[in-house]
């Protein structure tokens, strides 16, 4: 099995558990609050994470260059915008139109990536793409009338966060790409990168708006610790995975997660998988397959 499909599979299981942990918190905390959670109380584990792979390949030396700033700092905003949009997406009247929007993600770093990355897939790394993409629309049972599209809410939010994510997990590959040395090492110095700046920015966002926040984030110190420890986890998967593979191909291998949660729903809560969502898991088992013969 090549590394870039280890450390998929590791961030979509990471992440799994960092999204159940963080739902859980929020009924503590604010959405904001545990936004910066995810970041803050991830910084120690980033860091020593940087040090081990650090030491496994020492001595190294490198120069970190102006792309890797911009690009490193691009992703790092793009990735808190698309966050915002995809929890506002949620709130709106029509949101079935913004959460299908966000779930073209995969679609949409494929075609950023060749358009402005140099990112372009083969024929069966597109097709791998929108056959995983259709899966996850049919498994979500994604009922929307051209009425439906009136809603420019629905539609800013919903394009928002699917082209925030896109662009971040594509600069992420550029900013990582930017650092010669090994990938694991460069993609671990954009996480520690990103983790810290994004944490001063909901640092800042959290002590201008909520400040009472800080008081709770406190009173919960051990849910935080693991909501940043997962959240880490499964970001040196993604920043990983990307740094050694196209962007689009490893979204597409990562909408496996949707499989994973339906698994957990049926296995822990006894909850039945209805025949439209098995048809929507054997769609994007298909497009992991065709993902696997396109690479």
């Amino acid at each position: 099995m090549e590394t870039w499909i280890v450390f998929t599979l590791l961030a979509v299981v990471m992440q799994s558990v960092r999204t159940a942990a963080q739902k859980q918190i929020t009924n503590r905390i604010s959405i904001q609050a545990a936004t910066l959670v995810r970041f803050l109380f991830g910084i120690k584990f980033a860091l020593i994470y940087l040090y081990f792979v650090w030491q496994a390949y020492e001595p190294v030396s490198f120069e970190l260059s102006r792309k890797f700033f911009q690009s490193g700092a691009l992703a790092g905003v793009s990735q808190i915008l698309a966050t915002v949009c995809l929890i506002k997406a949620l709130t709106i009247k029509n949101f079935a139109v913004g959460t299908a929007l966000a779930k073209t993600e995969a679609i949409l770093t494929a075609v950023l990536g060749a358009m402005f990355f140099s990112a372009a897939l083969s024929g069966l790394g597109y097709l791998s793409v929108v056959v995983g993409v259709t899966g996850l629309l049919v498994a979500s049972n994604w009922k929307v009338s051209l009425q439906d599209f009136t809603d420019n809410d629905s539609i800013r939010y919903g394009v928002g966060a699917g082209l925030g994510f896109a662009l971040a997990s594509l600069w992420i590959r550029d900013a990582s790409l930017s650092i010669d040395s090994p990938r694991l090492l460069s993609a671990a110095v954009v996480l520690v990168y990103m983790v810290i700046l994004q944490s001063l920015i909901c640092l800042y966002w959290i002590y201008i708006k909520e400040r009472e926040q800080l008081t709770l984030i406190m009173k919960n110190l051990g849910a935080c610790i693991f909501v940043g420890f997962t959240s880490v986890a499964g970001s040196i998967g993604w920043f990983t995975a990307m740094s050694l593979q196209n962007a689009a191909l490893v979204k597409t291998l990562g909408q496996t997660e949707f499989i994973i949660s339906l698994l957990i729903t049926y296995l822990y809560f006894g909850e039945k998988i209805s025949i439209r969502e098995y048809l929507g898991i054997a769609l994007i088992a298909i497009s992991v397959v065709i993902l696997l013969m396109a690479t």
